[in-house]
């Protein structure tokens, strides 16, 4: 029975587990290496670390972490963070990760997408876009976490960027960043349905029956959350936690 990847998503910053809320106030919730462990035994489908300050701080996410996580992980995983040349892609790659995740790069150079299309496959490219909704309507694509409009919009982005050969793209809210409050459903379907690589729904999942809103009708391939997996109850007290593959399927 096909089943849509449930794909935890974990922030990086200062080699910690953080956690955002509308991309600000970020709060220290534990060890990455520790998380990976209990989704190990959780058994997620896979898992995307996103270093939030790396582009920022001129830097590419640390190697010696992509390399532990490696020697971890028993599920395929993807990784951000200041990724700009194609030296970047190819030592990240070898470091263990699957698949690399291209934001800022990917706006400031689209023609990036292309080229490491062609020397790595699309499938090994995807391209995240972070995006906020206009005070009088629409959305924008914003970089730098959430700091900079980039004057682009979300359908007209997700298409040039699969033209380039991106093989899947995440669309995360900014907007509902840490709200657990459920996704930006009409984002989600105005791209999956401009699109025919998969599109991956990032920002607002709180209960399951979030995840299968974005699957069914914001039409996303896959639902990726944050909070939902690494908090539990009102008072958001730290539990890693991952849906079972008994309740997926109900």
């Amino acid at each position: 029975m096909y089943r849509p990847r449930i794909i935890p998503v974990l922030l990086l910053k200062n080699l910690g587990l953080v956690k955002t809320i509308d991309f600000k106030n970020h709060r220290y919730i534990g060890d990455p290496i520790n998380a990976v462990k209990i989704f190990n035994d959780l058994q997620a489908d896979e898992l995307v670390f996103l270093d939030i300050t790396a582009t920022k701080e001129k830097r590419l996410i640390s190697l010696d972490f992509v390399k532990n996580v490696g020697d971890e992980a028993n599920m395929p995983f993807s990784v951000g963070g200041g990724i700009k040349t194609i030296d970047d892609i190819k030592l990240i790659l070898n470091a263990g990760a699957e698949k690399v995740i291209i934001n800022t790069s990917a706006i400031e150079s689209p023609t990036f997408i292309k080229e490491a299309a062609a020397v790595f496959g699309s499938s090994t490219i995807v391209v995240c876009i972070d995006v906020k909704k206009k005070v009088f309507g629409g959305y924008g694509i914003y970089t730098t976490q959430g700091t900079k409009n980039t004057g682009l919009t979300p359908v007209e982005f997700s298409k040039q960027m699969q033209e380039m050969g991106a093989g899947e793209i995440i669309i995360q809210s900014i907007d509902n960043d840490g709200i657990m409050k459920g996704y930006d459903i009409e984002l989600i379907r105005m791209v999956s349905e401009n699109v025919t690589i998969p599109v991956v729904a990032l920002g607002g999942a709180g209960t399951f029956n979030h995840l299968k809103e974005a699957v069914e009708t914001g039409l996303a391939s896959a639902a990726a959350a944050g909070s939902m997996f690494v908090y539990h109850g009102p008072r958001h007290a730290v539990l890693i936690n991952y849906p079972s593959r008994i309740s997926c399927r109900s």
